[in-house]
């Protein structure tokens, strides 16, 4: 195995394997052996964009070459939930290629990704091939210029696990804004979902002399504001959800007029959010709440029609990391960065509940006892500090960065302020040079409330057919 020596541990994660640190031993390994040899990784998604990640990895006569395997299919998960896509080409190692199709497969260990991938939001059978150079797909610019328009009266909305927020805004200033709890999750009836959108819609309206646009962001993956897949409805059938969920923005629409309204990912107006605030992009916006939300906003200030789904991108290689309750896999970010990974470590640190309690409930006793100076809660907060610090640096392999803002109601109180000094610590010891060009912050109390419903309001142009 490869040797990896983090300079700070996590002190309630001892067993925490950085995903950038294991990464940058396993290139260091190919460049010292000869005859390494090249390789790339192609996502081609269904509308026919590409993207195209090249390398190098050991070759097949290596006595290490396990570690390839390990290597090429934690960077094609990181990568499917970056960026997306249906079908993937694998040039330079066919071996790999052949066991990367075994378990991206409807009955191998990846099944979930491969479902989700396929028929769930793409609606296209998910493949797995070995090619030549020759074969490469040509990648084409992915970004999309959403947002920013703050001109007139409109509403912005967001959906989250344990309560959907609502803002009406007048040419950018929120002159409402209000926060209902709800719970989505097990809900069977559409009509919950459909007419919860709705209520906090007409309560926003009543503080606007017209609706000019709607905005809004939820949990879940979104494409031309269609539902394809979202957690908040996991308790609808599938017959009732491709009934009545799947085009309900369309629906809620022709109730509004047909105003122009736009729905993408809550990740992604976190970043918008963000950029608009700092006055910069290049921006990975994450969010700890209920799960774990990402975007980016592109160094040109669009989004990405990417899936930014880093709940479910590996962080920790660890043999033993917690696995994710959806698809099972180990060490990806939403058993990290969100209230499950708060309660994780809670427990390990020695603080106790209630068995009935719930996760939201649990985060506020946590952040109950950071604030009385309780040092197991400020333990918890240190930990999820170091293993972000980790992560930052590991997702700038991926995105090119000039900010990270971080949010949430993870990040709430004493707590906040507490992951982020450890996750700038963890940048300056390890580093460095990532620490100079990255800003790490949080969003000041002002966009904490507004922020995100400012941009998802900008989300539509008014006019916009």
């Amino acid at each position: 195995m490869l040797k990896i020596s983090p300079q700070f541990t996590p002190a309630l994660d001892p067993d925490f394997v950085p995903a950038v640190l294991w990464n940058r031993a396993y290139r260091v390994l190919v460049q010292e052996t000869r005859g390494s040899r090249p390789f790339a990784l192609a996502l081609t998604r269904a509308d026919g964009r590409s993207s195209v990640w090249r390398g190098d990895v050991l070759p097949s006569w290596h006595p290490q070459a396990a570690l390839t395997f390990r290597y090429v299919e934690r960077l094609l998960k990181f990568l499917l939930w970056q960026r997306g896509g249906c079908r993937v080409m694998v040039v330079g190692a066919p071996e790999i290629a052949a066991e990367l199709k075994k378990i991206y497969s409807a009955r191998g260990a990846r099944a979930f990704d491969y479902r989700f991938m396929g028929a769930e939001v793409y609606g296209s059978d998910f493949t797995v091939e070995a090619g030549l150079w020759n074969d490469l797909p040509k990648e084409a610019p992915d970004a999309l210029a959403v947002g920013r328009h703050l001109s007139g009266c409109r509403i912005g909305f967001d959906l989250g696990g344990s309560d959907r927020k609502v803002s009406a805004v007048i040419d950018g200033n929120v002159v409402f804004t209000e926060e209902i709890p709800w719970d989505p999750y097990f809900q069977a009836d559409p009509a919950y979902h459909i007419e919860g959108v709705q209520d906090s819609l007409l309560r926003a309206a009543a503080h606007l002399p017209r609706v000019d646009a709607i905005g809004g962001s939820a949990a879940g993956v979104y494409v031309n504001n269609e539902v394809r897949v979202a957690s908040l409805f996991r308790g609808v059938p599938r017959d009732r959800f491709e009934k009545s969920i799947r085009r309900m923005f369309f629906d809620l629409r022709e109730r509004w007029s047909g105003v122009p309204f736009e729905v993408v990912n809550d990740g992604e107006v976190t970043a918008l959010a963000g950029s608009m605030s700092l006055g910069d992009n290049a921006v990975l916006g994450v969010s700890m709440g209920t799960s774990m939300a990402a975007g980016y906003v592109t160094p040109e200030g669009g989004i990405t029609p990417w899936l930014n789904e880093l709940a479910f991108a590996p962080i920790d290689y660890a043999e033993g990391a917690p696995a994710d309750e959806w698809s099972g896999d180990r060490g990806c970010g939403v058993q990290y960065f969100s209230q499950q990974g708060v309660n994780r470590l809670a427990l390990r640190a020695g603080i106790k509940f209630p068995e009935a309690m719930p996760l939201p409930e649990r985060l506020v006793a946590v952040q109950a006892s950071m604030a009385a100076g309780d040092d197991r809660a400020q333990a918890v907060y240190e930990s999820i500090g170091t293993e972000l610090g980790y992560s930052v640096a590991h997702y700038a392999d991926f995105y090119e960065l000039r900010n990270v803002l971080v949010l949430g109601r993870v990040t709430s109180g004493a707590g906040g302020e507490v992951i982020l000094g450890k996750a700038r610590e963890v940048l300056c010891g390890e580093f460095s040079g990532l620490a100079e060009r990255v800003r790490l912050a949080m969003p000041d109390e002002k966009d904490k409330r507004h922020g995100q419903a400012v941009a998802a309001a900008s989300l539509p142009a008014v006019g916009a057919a």
